[in-house]
């Protein structure tokens, strides 16, 4: 306690904050929650993310815990925990491809206060932070924003400003970012080996801005999912890579295998329009509509060119029902 004491006035100091949260540093803590997900034994998801899924969340509001949406798709059961060690049940109350959260909701009771949601977008490089694993709760990580950049993923994921922080912390999925105030302002997605900028060798965190959550949250809990559309899906893993987009996987069953792409193929255009980054690709694909439209794509597939037309679904119909959706 008096490590994460520590950690909070020296945030303070570094950005001139109000560091309320120095009062009352056992009702932060107390808000990071440990996640463990049983999957289903056919997920789709078991083969790259395992059955066994552990990381952590953030109490946010009474009964909903906010994580990051890859520890709990196609969860059979999920068990949070604690700071004071007690564990209750919870169900997946909604996912959301886009910003890449899965909103908890609580079957029970944990002994905790929400945390406020901070302002991300305010959150400039060079400003400290803490990264406070369940994990590790008691030995938060006093981080500083390297970059605040656009990412995009290679699984058809993007954001327009992700956080990246330094030094990487090893518990990061579902980690909280915390502010000097002790408000949430980002949830732990991966372990970059380039957070100070692309290209470079400065291994750090990604972690989502929690304003991507404020307006849908209201959606979230009501409906399960985001308001309008979903975005069309390909199931296509595409690396970029000296000005080409290579596929490195295709979902199996999914819509790009059925249309005939494979690994090895090169994406040259969608919709006619060249294409040489996951940027231009995204957009290209999701300028089209929601969910269900047809993508014509051009694909290099050895030396021959061939156009494909990929009928998009929404990503999460791709997955086996969860039990406790």
């Amino acid at each position: 306690m008096r490590l994460f004491a520590r950690c909070l006035a020296a945030i303070a100091a570094a950005a001139m904050f109000s560091a309320v949260a120095q009062d009352k540093p056992e009702e932060t803590l107390a808000a990071v929650i440990a996640v463990q997900a049983k999957i289903l034994p056919n997920a789709r998801s078991a083969e790259s993310l395992g059955t066994q899924r552990r990381g952590s969340g953030a109490l946010i509001r009474d009964g909903y815990v906010l994580t990051i949406g890859y520890l709990v798709i196609e969860a059979e059961a999920i068990q949070l925990t604690g700071a004071d060690g007690r564990t209750v049940p919870a169900t997946v109350a909604a996912y959301d491809h886009a910003s890449g959260f899965a909103l908890l909701r609580v079957v029970g009771t944990l002994n905790a206060r929400p945390l406020a949601l901070g302002d991300s977008a305010a959150l400039a490089e060079r400003e400290p932070g803490l990264v406070i694993p369940a994990a590790a709760r008691e030995a938060p990580t006093l981080v500083q924003v390297v970059s605040r950049r656009p990412f995009s993923g290679s699984w058809e994921y993007m954001l327009d400003s992700a956080i990246f922080t330094y030094p990487p912390v090893a518990d990061w999925s579902g980690a909280p970012l915390i502010g000097a105030r002790g408000e949430l302002l980002g949830i732990g997605s991966l372990i970059v080996p380039d957070a100070g900028a692309p290209g470079t060798q400065s291994p750090g965190n990604m972690f989502v801005p929690v304003d991507l959550l404020k307006p849908i949250l209201e959606d979230l809990i009501a409906e399960g999912r985001r308001r309008g559309p979903a975005r069309p899906w390909l199931g296509v893993n595409t690396d970029e890579l000296r000005g080409h987009l290579f596929v490195s996987r295709v979902s199996p069953e999914g819509p790009a295998e059925r249309a005939g792409l494979r690994a090895g193929d090169i994406v040259v255009a969608v919709s006619g329009e060249h294409v040489s980054t996951l940027a231009e690709f995204y957009r290209r694909i999701w300028e089209r509509g929601g969910a269900g439209v047809e993508v014509p794509i051009r694909v290099l597939q050895g030396a021959q060119l061939r156009d494909v037309s990929v009928r998009s679904i929404d990503r999460v119909d791709y997955f086996r029902p969860s039990k406790t959706y």
